[in-house]
């Protein structure tokens, strides 16, 4: 059963404990709104894909991997498939030494075991116990989060932003800068210049990287290779996987196992 976003927030924030973890399992296509908390937490899903956004960025994490959310950041989330959701929240306050930047992550044997263990663990863990060495070494592994490259920067600016959501909506599309600067009846040069000030990437990165991202949509819930690839404007298999294991550092077929 999937608690109300208001109910769950209320008990995050309200917990007295230092640290927690918790399971949920969510539908496919389940939204959760807009919102932020007082504790830190690292989302984990075991199966499924989480499309997290944030005013300025998105993040599309993959199973098995995780997304780290400091407290007080406002984010919401979009499930790719049905998602088995594990959590660790941590009140900030017991645990400075804990990353500040919100980050897509790698999550380690070694911390997927002890995430999965810790659930059915409840606070307050007695000194000392098996309960508390897991809670103990869960935080050691957070504090070593290895940052991933699965983040779209969103701008801000309106003329850039009717680009990339252009490219979203339509991610084949081979319109060029010279294009859109007909359309929006803008400087080649001030497209190039806003795309590298709004989001630290060309046009061209910036159109790779969310066809890449949609791409691991697209794997997850089981479309085929062959029709990812001619959908997201490659002009073939071979040159779509050439350029997901350059990004990601293995081939579409083996980047879900």
């Amino acid at each position: 059963m999937i608690k109300s976003l208001d109910l769950f927030l209320q008990e995050i924030d309200e917990g007295d404990w230092a640290v927690i973890s918790s399971a949920t399992d969510y539908p496919e296509n389940w939204v959760i709104p807009d919102h932020s908390h007082e504790k830190h937490q690292l989302l984990y899903a075991t199966e499924g894909v989480m499309v997290v956004h944030s005013a300025q960025n998105q993040w599309t994490v993959p199973p098995n991997r995780g997304f780290w959310m400091p407290s007080g950041h406002v984010h919401s989330l979009r499930c790719v498939g049905p998602l088995k959701m594990r959590s660790v929240f941590v009140r900030p306050d017991s645990f400075p030494n804990l990353p500040t930047e919100t980050k897509a992550v790698s999550i380690s044997p070694l911390l997927s075991e002890l995430i999965k263990a810790s659930v059915s663990l409840k606070p307050p863990y007695a000194e000392d116990s098996r309960d508390a060495r897991i809670m103990h070494l869960i935080l050691d592994e957070l504090a070593l989060l290895p940052a991933l490259p699965l983040s779209l920067p969103q701008p801000a600016d309106p003329r850039v932003h009717r680009i990339c959501q252009a490219l979203q909506d339509e991610p084949g599309d081979a319109s060029t800068v010279a294009d859109w600067s007909e359309r929006l009846n803008l400087d080649q040069k001030t497209i190039q210049r806003l795309f590298r000030k709004e989001t630290g990437m060309t046009f061209g990165q910036w159109r790779q990287q969310a066809r890449l991202l949609l791409a691991l949509e697209r794997i997850a819930v089981g479309e085929k290779v062959i029709d990812i690839a001619l959908e997201l404007g490659y002009e073939s298999p071979s040159a779509f996987t050439s350029m997901f294991k350059k990004q990601f550092g293995k081939t579409p077929s083996h980047f879900f196992r």
